[in-house]
């Protein structure tokens, strides 16, 4: 494998962190701002994590909730692109049985021709939402029919990414542009490089087939911590190598937030773990103020709730979450580790990964 290639999955560790560092971010909306703030943080967050070595910026597909903002990851991706140099950008990812596989072939090859070699495409079967939503964006009332289908779907959209239907194959005449097909075009100069895929999962499920086919593996420990060491286990199990990777390469998606009070980092969890709160009993809000937190009345069932979510959130100063850190990496063996900083406020999030990337002594520029 070139290594050019390999350095598109594998990233560069730097400072002291045991890993390359990444983000993920789900373009969070606190009560009493805007989407157009959350987006703003977003860009002023892609463009400190590029200076900071941070090896990639991912943006998660969610739906139908009002405190998130990022449930079209292309367009807030080309939005990055167009104010980053550097720094890989994907999705974290695309939910796959929401799309018809033709347009994402397409969005990711645009991307690829806005940032090339830049661009990583996450993908995964889950609906990103509740089965109301999902039935409306994959207009069926069989919820289970895309994620059934999902190797079908990854292998067709897999096609469509390497311009390769075998012949007589009813797509065969069929072309994802911008896309290789480009450069075998009498007088085209297209490159035929496109995006790595890589398959998330919150279970055993992508995990497995991921390590088949000899793909990058991303596991959701955010918010399935109990399953991540069985997973990693099961790809690196069943890893097979392929044209894409000799060995295994898995990150880990984490809950980390560091602030300079590590009271104030207890409340902003305690107020993030209310919004899981409502958003698993279908009341989805915008991401509450700690005051509100502590201000609300928990039931036994819910402070039971709130502490177990708590508990798999990566916080405090910065030292203890660099702890934390170091730990849970000894812990899984993960490859890589993606922190998503969730907070109130957006510039406690870009606090948050300022403490993280000092606390490491990543470079400063």
């Amino acid at each position: 494998m070139p290594a050019d290639e390999a350095d598109e999955i594998r990233g560069t560790t730097h400072g002291t962190a045991p890993v390359p560092l990444s983000v993920l971010d789900l373009v969070t909306v606190g009560a009493g701002s805007t989407a157009t703030d959350a987006l703003r943080t977003s860009v002023a967050l892609s463009r400190f994590a590029e200076a900071r070595g941070f090896h990639r910026y991912w943006v998660a597909e969610h739906h139908s909730m009002p405190g998130v903002a990022s449930s079209s990851p292309a367009v807030i991706l080309a939005h990055l692109a167009a104010h980053t140099d550097r720094i890989r950008l994907g999705s974290g990812g695309v939910m796959l049985p929401n799309h018809a596989p033709l347009v994402i072939a397409e969005q990711f090859g645009t991307l690829e021709a806005m940032a090339p070699g830049r661009i990583d495409l996450g993908l995964g079967r889950a609906p990103g939402t509740d089965g109301a939503t999902a039935a409306a964006l994959r207009r069926s009332d069989t919820l289970n029919e895309g994620a059934d289908d999902f190797p079908q779907q990854l292998a067709e959209l897999t096609r469509f990414l390497d311009d390769d239907f075998p012949d007589g194959h009813p797509y065969g005449r069929i072309h994802a542009i911008p896309g290789p097909v480009q450069a075998t075009t009498p007088g085209g100069v297209q490159s035929p490089h496109r995006p790595p895929v890589w398959l998330l999962g919150s279970s055993g499920f992508s995990a497995r087939l991921a390590g088949l086919l000899g793909l990058p593996f991303a596991f959701a420990h955010h918010f399935s911590a109990q399953n991540t060491i069985p997973a990693l286990d099961l790809y690196r199990e069943t890893f097979r190598p392929s044209a894409v990777l000799d060995e295994p390469y898995a990150l880990i998606g984490v809950s980390a937030l560091a602030t300079d009070d590590a009271q104030e980092a207890r409340r902003q969890c305690r107020a993030l773990a209310l919004n899981m709160l409502r958003l698993r009993t279908g009341r989805p809000g915008l991401f509450p103020d700690p005051a509100e937190a502590e201000k609300h009345e928990f039931s036994p069932m819910e402070e039971e709730f709130i502490t177990s979510w708590t508990a798999n959130i990566v916080h405090g100063t910065a030292d203890e979450v660099r702890s934390g850190l170091d730990d849970l990496h000894k812990r899984t063996g993960a490859d890589e580790l993606m922190l998503v900083s969730h907070a109130h406020r957006g510039e406690l999030r870009l606090r948050s990964y300022e403490l993280i990337a000092d606390a490491y002594g990543l470079p400063t520029a």
